[in-house]
């Protein structure tokens, strides 16, 4: 193919491919056991299969509504009206999305401007900071520190200022797995209180919490909902992330606004497919049981851990799990994986790729979203290292 002639200014001239494409490419070349990208390597219900196939030989293969089938969205609704006390409109305050990425980025290109600033929490998850830079934004940090990353506060009221539009948070938090509390909310109603500051809170492991502790949602904080755009995941929560479906709720100013940008960048989502998770979601107990099904995961794999020179490090929630590696080796963390991968056949990812200094603590980041098979013999090749 001949190569393209003209000057080419990139919009993002520090982006390449991210880490968990890198990684699982490098574990598929390798043959290694792929603990990197997070993803379960199992299935989900037939059930849900089924449901598909229904609505596909029904005849429901066309364009549905914008903002998404209303059965899914009635059932959103009933969802969160359940866990967080919190009602949205069905019409105007929920819409279906293309997975959480996609509501991410419309609700970023929705709401931020040239010369606005927006915060974010690093290690941050590497598509936020892209969706705010195309739209000439001005990404404000604020590091999550090792070991604990819990946020800072008092640094973030520092930060905030008259161009403040976005704070971008994310719990249960990939890739540090921990879980932010009731007073964490209360301390950024606070800071938000009085200004026109929009929260976009990025939810998707809602339902992935360990050990008693609860998710606090910004549905569960009426003053934080009136001024939150709150994203979820249905590929995280029922196992089917590469059907790539999400959905946004938030008061319907926002929702309006988000709206515009989505019947562009999209304008629907898959039919059969929503009205299959309607249909799935009326057993509330395949989203409430989620947290004890990773939560035996987590367990399987630390105990399959122990006696390796990996040091643990908390896991709160998420299908996540952080690990030092100081006692093993001094190299740099990319090194460290890319050696993983290849000699040990183990794939996992660097936290520093999650920092924009690529800032290194020498932590890897592994997936426990896996059967025990997959788990079990990936633990017996790291207590070897």
């Amino acid at each position: 193919m001949p190569s393209y002639q003209h000057p080419l200014v990139s919009r993002l001239p520090r982006v390449g491919t991210t880490i968990f494409t890198v990684m699982s490419r490098m574990a598929q070349e390798c043959g290694a056991i792929n603990l990197s990208q997070g993803f379960p390597d199992f299935n989900a219900e037939d059930v849900l299969f089924e449901r598909v196939a229904h609505w596909m030989r029904t005849g429901n293969n066309q364009y549905a509504p914008m903002a998404g089938v209303a059965p899914l969205r009635e059932a959103i609704a009933a969802k969160i009206a359940a866990l967080y006390g919190m009602d949205y409109d069905v019409d105007s305050e929920i819409t279906v999305t293309a997975g959480a990425t996609q509501a991410l980025f419309t609700a970023v290109a929705a709401l931020v401007g040239p010369g606005d600033e927006v915060i974010v929490f690093e290690p941050v998850y590497d598509s936020y900071v892209p969706a705010i830079e195309l739209q000439g934004g001005k990404v404000v940090r604020m590091r999550l520190a090792a070991p604990d990353y819990r946020p800072d506060w008092d640094a973030v009221r520092a930060a905030i200022g008259p161009r403040t539009r976005m704070i971008m948070i994310n719990s249960p938090h990939n890739p540090t797995a921990t879980v932010w509390s009731a007073d964490d909310m209360n301390m950024l109603a606070a800071l938000t209180r009085g200004t026109g500051i929009v929260v976009v809170s990025d939810e998707v492991y809602e339902h992935i919490v360990f050990d008693g502790l609860v998710h606090q949602s910004c549905a569960c904080h009426p003053e934080l909902a009136a001024r939150s755009l709150i994203v979820s995941s249905f590929g995280k929560t029922y196992h089917i992330t590469g059907w790539k479906v999400g959905y946004v709720v938030g008061p319907r100013e926002l929702m309006t606004e988000f709206r515009k940008v989505h019947q562009f960048n999209v304008f629907t989502v898959n039919t059969p497919v929503q009205l299959a998770l309607a249909d799935y979601m009326g057993d509330a107990s395949r989203h409430l049981g989620l947290a004890a099904f990773y939560q035996e995961k987590r367990d399987f794999f630390r105990a399959g851990l122990e006696g390796s020179r990996f040091e643990l490090l908390p896991s709160a929630g998420t299908y996540f799990q952080l690990a030092r590696y100081r006692a093993i080796s001094d190299e740099p963390d990319v090194r460290f994986v890319e050696r993983l991968t290849r000699d040990i056949g183990v794939a996992a990812i660097p936290v520093s790729a999650f920092f924009d200094n690529g800032l290194d603590e020498r932590v890897v980041r592994f997936c426990f979203a896996k059967n025990e098979a997959t788990l079990t013999a990936a633990c017996e090749r790291l207590r070897a290292v």
